[in-house]
């Protein structure tokens, strides 16, 4: 048999998705699993999104659409980033994608080169990591602090640059810390970008899902997507549009002419019906998301104050998504040992911190997207859990 590429021998999944099949295969045994390990909203699409892709297939909206997306889409898109960003792009820097992980994927095929070095987060979203290796990059990833709530550091990132850095990612709100980073430390990264020609990579499809009241401020402001910050947000996570596949991204105008043959090439377009739903996520109403991060703080507050409770176990309060990034070191395990030890005796399926870099070594990632009654007693079923091993070992 003839071998596969060295990039497809370079590239890699999702531990979360490894820990949901080993859950499963407890349940098929008969066992109930608590699952804190996948990370999407335990809600549906508001109805009226609903509705608006139902209508768009009834009206024969299914057929092929433009590369770069529909227009009323591209053009929402840009009201919307003017209204959450401060900044007003030209259509032709907005191109839709059928999710937000083909904007990662794409928009790091079209700026790297075999050799270029690429600055991301440590712990962090493993397709960063994944495409780094896969185009044959140097993955520079930089540690997150817990001292620092686990926010990048723009000193951290300024001495791993060299004249290979190639790119800078950034994700805040933050998968799997619940970081947020501020406009000063934004700043100070784009900076240094700016100083060394470098593009920045900025995953913001938490962007709404923070606990302050007001929207994770946007590194893209300082260029507004027209020179070297690439935005990229999605419809998954704050519209619970997990399924329908939906991105986009607000690109410099060259690299939308390039990202056009990326999408020919790949997918097409993306779905039709999928982006009339869209046109209705962002230009319909949004009370939604109010009400479901009020759901969203009281589970953050509940859980954090629950883990904090268990022997071995600190848990800082996140200030964004839905991930409390738990500190098991108390516990004398590792994260991949706590992660089993808490799947198989607690049956709560958690994602060790390794999954998301070496630096995550000591951490777990609760996803709180679930009910309180679930963390409730996931909490009491670890506190009495860790205490019986606490007492076992003593």
């Amino acid at each position: 048999m003839p071998r596969l590429s060295l990039g497809a021998n370079r590239i890699y999944g999702e531990a979360a998705f490894e820990v949901l099949a080993k859950a499963q295969a407890l349940e098929k045994q008969g066992k109930t699993v608590l699952h804190f390990e996948i990370g999407e909203p335990d809600m549906e699409t508001p109805n009226h999104i609903v509705e608006a892709g139902v209508r768009a297939i009834h009206e024969n909206k299914t057929h092929y659409e433009p590369s770069l997306g529909l227009m009323e889409l591209r053009n929402a898109v840009v009201d919307e980033v003017e209204a959450t960003r401060g900044f007003r792009p030209q259509v032709d820097q907005v191109v839709i994608t059928p999710g937000l992980k083909p904007g990662i994927f794409f928009s790091m095929l079209a700026v790297i080169d075999p050799g270029d070095e690429v600055i991301f987060p440590d712990p962090g979203y493993p397709t960063y990591g994944s495409v780094t290796a896969m185009v044959g990059a140097r993955p520079v990833p930089v540690p997150l602090l817990e001292e620092n709530q686990f926010r990048m550091n723009p000193d951290d990132v300024r001495k791993r640059v060299t004249d290979r850095t190639k790119v800078i990612i950034i994700n805040s709100p933050q998968n799997p810390t619940g970081s947020v980073m501020t406009e000063e430390e934004l700043k100070e990264i784009h900076d240094i970008a700016k100083d060394q020609d470098i593009y920045v990579i900025s995953d913001e499809v938490y962007s709404k899902m923070t606990y302050n009241g007001s929207l994770a401020p946007s590194i893209s402001v300082h260029d507004r997507a027209k020179e070297r910050c690439i935005l990229l947000d999605g419809f998954s996570k704050c519209y619970v549009m997990t399924g329908w596949r939906l991105g986009y991204m607000v690109v410099p105008v060259v690299m939308a002419e390039r990202l056009r043959d990326y999408l020919v090439s790949a997918v097409s377009c993306t779905a039709s019906f999928t982006q009339w739903a869209g046109v209705e996520a962002l230009t319909g109403d949004q009370t939604f998301i109010a009400g479901m991060m009020d759901r969203f703080t009281q589970k953050r507050d509940r859980i954090a104050a629950g883990l904090n409770q268990v022997p071995g176990i600190t848990c800082q309060l996140p200030q964004g998504a839905f991930y409390a990034f738990a500190n098991i070191r108390g516990t004398g395990m590792t994260s991949q040992e706590c992660s089993e030890f808490i799947l198989n005796e607690c049956r709560i399926a958690t994602v060790p911190g390794t999954a998301f870099g070496q630096a995550g070594e000591g951490y777990l990632r609760f996803s709180y997207a679930t009910s309180l009654d679930i963390i409730d007693q996931a909490v009491d079923t670890l506190q009495t859990a860790f205490q019986n091993r606490l007492n076992t070992r003593c």
